[in-house]
């Protein structure tokens, strides 16, 4: 308890106000906003003992509504804390992240070195806060500083974003005290100037203007005495304070105040960006209402957007778009206007980025060039509140892109980012927003609008927002030093195989290494420089990573940051056969529970890097290229230690793409593998769509990136073909052929060099040749939807899917997906039982067609389910689940299944 109580006698607070506020209010920074609203300056006794809740009893998630924008009368609070009626809620307060509260101790053996004070605290995102927020129209004036007209922030745009209870306080203290309070002269000469928001609150076209206006007005001297003074803070200047740049960092004042206009400008060009690319993505319906694009986020404040502009936080509802391309029809792609959409994109990125860079001058920074300043050693209480709502809005959307490659392009941007990140981590009271979740929006809800105070003041609009927390900037950046490891993985594959061919190349080496001619548009090669330019930007960001976790072991210590590591994605490897084994389920499990085992399960697992090579003869010899377990074997030897810039630039693009971007979910999933010696060399798995005749089935795929990749497109092999018996698809042969446009095996928009990607092929694959009717894929039978010839199709490839897909791969699962395989059958047996039931009662009796077609619909037909050989099919199935639910092992051993 002495340890909090002196936290508030360092702010300000008597022993005794301290003492008193502790024990009404059990979170430090709530005690203190309440004595510095003057709630107890009529406590004088300090006899008063308080009893203190422990750690564990504050660090629960709370839900509570609070005004984050006081009323004009300056009184901000509900009546609950009026009249005290929120003390019994105050059981669950939640700890304030920066409290400084006993360590905790963890097992045996504890001590001060490896105690951690945040345990169960920093890494929890179920915090969920309520918070009624202000919206104002904002006054327009005349700067005779800057001589131009300039918006002033309101109090409501100055407070939004913001549902942490201490923080409010500390913004609504620094907004009143710097638009209306009188600032004395300190050397006591009896002179006051008064403060006007266009002082400190002016929103102009350009930071730099808004800097300069402040230059000019912050230094001032006494009227009276003539001696100098900050108009921020109310404290002497010297001489050399007031002249040049050094002038704005006198005082944590001019930082907090700097930093909160900075960024709302920050936040506001990002959002005129968005909503610049959601105006060209989106059409407008014919009720007149714009219609805004999935996945465009709002600030948490602008008076011209509407109410869903305030859910930047929630996940885009409905179906994934598919990113394929169509296997049919005579459509081409129209690329015009890509080039000046990228040269408007780099613009606006450059200005952004520019604009970012001004702003990073006012960070706390201890190691900036001539030293730190006095605001760098003590940062003023709103730094880090305007850091947690409005960087991590703009930071947390840019983090979540998901395509390196997009990234690399963007890297003037992105390297700015970069540089934030890192100076925020470098300074102890700023370092542990790296690990905080992120508040988002999860609703608003309108409330009833007010007049304002004044007769002729416009009305004020308030809100309800529900903020929920989500994942901090230290995970989100994760999710980019996967990428960019596995870029990196690619690009050092193609400099290894270069260092490594020393002997002279066959001459169908050399054939299949030189460019297509005559197969495509010749193109300029590319330059290693773009190779290096790529290595470049994946350094960067491993960098960034690894100096925020070095100043978070030195400024929070080695427990805090090893148990933000236990909650970042993982990076992918190989499981060894085991990471299926540790998703288990069982009967009394609900179907909830069990689904998100699964996706928990797919989602580790959908990409690995493994051995796919075959072990050479003990005769072979050292120098001998290694054989592939692989369709395109002997093409992957070809190229073996070839060096092709441009091939090695690609597929450095696609592994970052694909190690975090598979599809997994209950319904589908795509799963690779990916030789780690090789990365050109690919396996993928494909399971079934739900709601069609190939569901939970296991399609397999070898994928070759070829020579000339991605000038042309990848090398794609099916595999689940019964040894070349079945023909699943229209579009999947029998002998392994895949009929794709993006492929080049069938008419339509095809292969775009540079822009296409195995992620597409995979996807289209997924989603339009295993659909839910496949007898349309067939052009002649395009327009035949619904008609019995169709339905028997799909009868037809239920039993081929059971006794191949399934069975076999159940009883045979090709490598390097056994423990795949078998995990998808454990985990879904339930789902996958109820579904043979189902086709079981829906088989018509006809005898199985290899072709893919179905037996003639003329005739007398007495087969059944039994004759065909479809229900003993679907009964050793059932078997095979029932063992692998119950722990029992069968193999290979157990035999084939018929053909």
């Amino acid at each position: 308890m002495e340890k909090e109580v002196q936290q508030l006698v360092d702010m300000g607070a008597t022993p005794a106000q301290a003492r008193a506020a502790l024990k009404k209010y059990n979170d430090v920074m709530q005690a203190a906003e309440r004595i510095f609203d003057g709630a107890f300056d009529h406590v004088t006794d300090d006899s008063e003992d308080v009893e203190m809740k422990s750690v564990s009893e504050r660090a629960g998630s709370s839900s509570r509504t609070r005004t984050a924008t006081p009323d004009d009368d300056g009184e901000g609070d509900n009546d609950e804390y009026a009249d005290g009626a929120e003390d019994d809620d105050d059981e669950n307060e939640y700890m304030d992240y920066d409290s400084d509260y006993e360590p905790v101790k963890e097992g045996p053996g504890h001590g001060a070195s490896t105690a951690d004070p945040y345990a169960g605290v920093f890494f929890s995102k179920d915090r969920r806060e309520e918070v009624i927020e202000v919206e104002e129209e904002p006054e327009v004036v005349f700067v005779p500083s800057s001589n131009e007209k300039a918006k002033l922030m309101t109090q409501g745009q100055w407070m939004k974003g913001c549902p942490e209870g201490g923080e409010q306080g500390f913004l609504f203290s620094q907004y009143h005290e710097l638009t209306e309070g009188q600032c004395s002269c300190p050397h006591a000469c009896g002179s006051t100037i008064s403060r006007r928001k266009q002082d400190f609150f002016a929103l102009f076209s350009e930071f730099s203007t808004y800097i300069s206006h402040l230059r000019k007005i912050a230094p001032r001297k006494c009227a009276t005495c003539k001696k100098p003074f900050c108009f921020a803070c109310g404290e002497p200047m010297s001489e050399a304070d007031q002249t040049g740049k050094e002038c704005l960092f006198h005082c944590p004042n001019l930082q907090g105040v700097i930093l909160g206009v900075g960024l709302a400008m920050v936040e506001q060009n990002f959002l005129e960006e968005k909503q610049e690319k959601a105006d060209d993505k989106t059409t407008r319906p014919t009720t007149g209402r714009r219609r805004k694009a999935a996945g465009t986020p709002s600030p948490h404040g602008s008076a011209s957007l509407d109410d869903e502009d305030y859910m930047h936080g929630l996940a885009a509802v409905g179906k994934k778009a598919k990113l394929g391309t169509g296997y049919a029809g005579d459509v081409r792609e129209d690329n015009s206007g890509q080039l000046e959409a990228l040269a408007a994109q780099k613009l606006k990125d450059e200005k952004l980025a520019h604009l970012l860079k001004s702003v990073r001058i006012y960070l706390p920074n201890l190691d900036r060039q001539g030293g730190g300043k006095s605001c760098d050693y003590l940062p003023h209480p709103t730094t880090l509140a305007h850091l947690r709502r409005r960087f991590n809005f703009v930071g947390s959307q840019l983090l979540r892109n998901d395509s390196l490659l997009d990234m690399s392009e963007r890297s003037a941007l992105y390297f700015e980012l970069m540089e934030w990140l890192e100076t925020i981590s470098c300074h102890e009271a700023l370092a542990s927003m790296m690990a905080m979740p992120i508040m988002v929006v999860s609703s608003v809800k309108n409330v009833a609008a007010r007049k304002g105070s004044s007769k002729n003041s416009p009305q004020i609009r308030e809100r309800t927002i529900v903020y929920e927390g989500s994942s901090g900037p230290r995970e989100l950046l994760e999710a980019i030093v996967i990428q960019a490891q596995a870029a990196m993985k690619g690009l050092e594959a193609g400099t290894k195989a270069a260092e490594a061919a020393k002997l002279e190349m066959t001459e169908d080496q050399k054939r299949l290494t030189s460019d297509d001619k005559g197969k495509g548009k010749d193109t300029p090669k590319i330059s290693p420089e773009e190779n290096v330019k790529l290595l470049g930007f994946c350094k960067r960001i491993l960098g960034t990573a690894k100096a925020i976790d070095r100043s978070l072991r030195e400024t929070k210590g080695d427990a805090f940051v090893d148990r933000l590591h236990a909650a970042l994605p993982k990076i992918p490897g190989s499981s060894g056969g085991q990471e299926g084994s540790n998703f288990m389920v069982g009967e009394k499990d609900s179907d909830e529970d069990v689904e998100k085992a699964y996706v928990d399960w797919a989602s580790r697992v959908r990409f690995e890097y493994c051995d796919l090579t075959i072990p050479p003869a003990q005769d072979a010899p050292e120098d001998e290229p290694p054989h592939y377990k692989f369709f395109y074997n002997a093409e992957a030897r070809m190229l073996a230690n070839s060096d092709i810039p441009r091939r090695s630039l690609a597929i450095a693009k696609e592994l970052a793409v694909l190690t975090t971007n598979l599809p997994v979910a209950w319904n589908s999933s795509i799963f690779l593998r990916v030789d780690e010696t090789r990365v050109d060399v690919i396996k993928a798995v494909i399971t079934g769509p739900e709601g069609t005749p190939y569901y939970n089935g296991c399609y397999f795929f070898d994928i070759f990136l070829g020579p000339s990749y991605n000038q042309s497109p990848p090398s794609v092999k099916y595999m689940t073909t019964n040894g070349g018996k079945y023909r699943f698809n229209p579009n999947l042969y029998a002998d392994g052929k895949v009929c794709l446009s993006l492929l080049g095996t069938w008419s339509g928009p095809g292969w775009v060099s540079g822009r296409s990607t195995l992620l597409q092929v995979l996807i289209s694959i997924q989603s339009m040749i295993l659909c839910d009717e496949p007898y349309l894929n067939e052009p002649a039978w395009a327009n035949c939807a619904g008609t019995p010839q169709s339905k028997a199709y799909s009868v037809n490839i239920r039993r081929m899917v059971v006794r191949t897909a399934m069975l076999n791969n159940l009883k045979n699962p090709p490598e390097p997906f056994e423990d795949v395989i078998r995990t998808h059958f454990r985990l879904k047996a339930r789902s996958i039982t109820k579904q043979l039931d189902e086709w079981l009662k829906q088989d018509d009796g006809r005898p199985l067609n290899s072709d893919g077609g179905a037996a003639p619909l003329t005739g007398t037909h007495k087969a059944t389910s039994s004759t065909n050989g479809f229900k003993e099919d679907v009964e050793e199935l059932k078997s095979l689940l029932r063992k692998l639910t119950a722990g029992e092992e069968f193999g290979k051993a157990a035999g084939s299944s018929r053909s």
